[in-house]
């Protein structure tokens, strides 16, 4: 009766841990990150290519 009342208490600390929660959450961020740079790369390579204009342009000056 010992060991079954052990076992239970041990599924039941295995079902409510959460250590794994902080990777999945990592995990899902990335592939958001990921989602909006394919969704959007046209506008930031324009967006860098005109930085990067303004930055030689202006340092020209110096």
């Amino acid at each position: 009766m010992w060991r079954i009342w052990c076992l239970k208490n041990r599924i039941r600390e295995i079902l409510t841990e959460e250590n794994g929660v902080g990777v999945v959450e990592v995990i899902l961020i990335l592939v958001v990150l990921i989602g909006l740079v394919i969704i959007f790369k046209s506008q930031l390579t324009s967006l860098v290519q005109n930085i990067f204009k303004k930055i030689t342009s202006e340092s020209s000056g110096i």
